[in-house]
């Protein structure tokens, strides 16, 4: 089943509840209607990004932080230390943040959560954790050693953890490191050993992870970017963790996080899904990378239907504001596209300022209610068995890559969905035929646009063919039944003697 998951950021999201009931709100006391709200949108998994203990260095790193700071402003007028946190990725330990209720209201949400047929994510974050955390005093050799030479030629790279002694910063290699955390070294296999025991106590609090930049943790990536150091990883971590968890829950959900075009491999060492940065990418660019798109979404079905699409999330900006004038098409793009489809909290309510995820009171938008109403169109649609099971096939439109112009059907042996797409500035009169469309007259079609209500007045359907006139930055879904035309059974007068 291709999951519709939403995101929600824990500690933001607890905040505001508290400030609209008046009264302190924790995992446990979430009010009933948020569930109707997440119910009714059909999310089949909720992820609360953000649960586990904060750390206290990191927090102070972020107050601290220049380039940080300047994100913070654009959401606050004065920064105060009550409303900067320490970073949900620089973890000290993998117990519940008490001030969210802890452990005991987490496992209370999660049962609500089942009672309605919605499952938990959480974050595992496998490349670092956070200066303070608990294994470090007992077991500095889980990460990385730096030595005084690589340290004072390189300061911004490395933790004095004790006097005159050194560890390497979270890294990914084509970024400055993350100077609230410690690398972790997989080149030892008690690393291994510790982390998959953290995987363990996880997946008995949830139903599925998201894995933080997954694709660092494999050999020929760790490797490459530390073996100047010495060191080497030997053994795949992914392929032993994943399949210790899943011997324990065979329906645990793994979603990576991943980039560099890791997302096949990961995929082959057992995750169920991985981030389709790819599709986000040719779909945000400033001008929408048509050709490159469709390529990508014609791809193998068995790469496909482990993808998970966005055109949002706590990393990206906000899609109203990147997207522009498109960001209803986008949205309708992905959902109508094979794969798990990811929704990040104000996505919906079409927010535009991203908000750092050290921030813990962003400032306060208006709601885009009309936007709302159509994801949750959308959301239907995607819950259908056509967009559940349909198969995709690209379309022959009348038109160039240079057109900004797009269409696919997706299909099973019932049901054919036409999705199109104008992501121009100037109208497009569009025509194509398709065998599916003998019989089928403009009656039959279910039309959903982004722009109009009522879209058949510039749609003709005759001669299995489509003709039709997008508007600018417009797109639409139509549906229908494939009709089988039966032969009339002879009378017995007809049949010969």
């Amino acid at each position: 089943m291709f999951s519709l998951v939403y995101e929600i950021n824990t500690r933001i999201w607890l905040q505001k509840l508290s400030v609209e009931h008046n009264y302190s709100v924790t995992l446990g006391t979430v009010p009933d209607e948020e569930f109707s709200f997440i119910a009714s949108c059909k999310f089949d998994i909720v992820w609360l990004m953000g649960v586990w203990t904060p750390s206290q260095y990191s927090k102070a790193i972020a107050m601290a932080h220049e380039g940080l700071r300047s994100s913070f402003l654009d959401h606050l007028t004065i920064i105060t230390p009550e409303k900067i946190a320490s970073s949900p990725y620089s973890i000290p330990s993998y117990t519940v943040n008490e001030a969210l209720g802890g452990e005991v209201e987490l496992l209370a949400f999660r049962e609500k959560l089942h009672k309605l047929g919605i499952r938990l994510m959480l974050d595992f974050v496998p490349n670092h954790l956070a200066l303070d955390n608990e294994w470090l005093p007992e077991y500095p050799d889980y990460f990385i050693p730096v030595t005084n030479s690589e340290h004072h030629q390189q300061p911004s790279s490395s933790f004095e953890y004790v006097k005159a002694k050194y560890l390497a910063y979270g890294k990914d290699p084509y970024f400055p490191p993350w100077t609230d955390t410690l690398q972790l070294n997989y080149a030892r296999q008690e690393t291994h050993t510790m982390m998959i025991a953290n995987l363990l106590k996880i997946s008995s609090l949830c139903d599925a992870v998201r894995c933080d930049m997954a694709m660092l943790i494999l050999k020929s990536v760790f490797n490459t970017t530390w073996n100047n150091f010495g060191i080497s990883m030997k053994n795949e971590f992914w392929q032993e963790a994943i399949a210790t968890v899943k011997r324990l829950h065979p329906n645990f959900i793994f979603l990576a996080e991943s980039y560099w075009n890791k997302e096949w491999e990961l995929q082959q060492q057992g995750f169920d899904f991985t981030y389709d940065k790819p599709f986000y990418d040719y779909l945000s660019n400033s001008e929408v990378d048509i050709e490159k798109l469709t390529g990508h979404l014609l791809a193998p079905w068995d790469y496909q239907e482990h993808l998970c699409r966005f055109i949002e999330n706590h990393d990206e900006p906000r899609a109203a504001e990147k997207l522009g004038l498109n960001n209803k098409a986008a949205a309708l793009i992905s959902l109508t596209s094979p794969g798990m489809q990811l929704i990040h909290q104000g996505q919906m309510e079409g927010f535009r300022k991203k908000i750092p995820v050290q921030l813990i009171s962003p400032a306060t938008e208006p709601r885009d209610l009309k936007l709302t109403e159509f994801y949750k169109l959308l959301f239907l649609l995607q819950k259908s068995t056509l967009f559940q099971e349909g198969r995709i096939e690209w379309l022959n439109l009348n038109t160039s890559y240079a057109s900004l112009c797009l269409g696919f059907r997706r299909f099973t042996t019932e049901a054919n969905a036409f999705i199109l797409a104008n992501f121009s500035n100037m109208s497009i009169n569009l025509s194509f035929g398709h065998a599916v469309l003998e019989n089928i007259t403009i009656e039959d079609l279910k039309i959903l646009s982004t722009e109009f209500i009522n879209k058949t007045c510039d749609i003709t359907c005759a001669e299995m063919m489509i003709k039709m006139i997008l508007s600018p930055h417009e797109a639409v879904v139509i549906t229908f039944i494939k009709k089988t035309i039966s032969k009339k059974e002879p009378s017995l007068q007809d049949k010969p003697a």
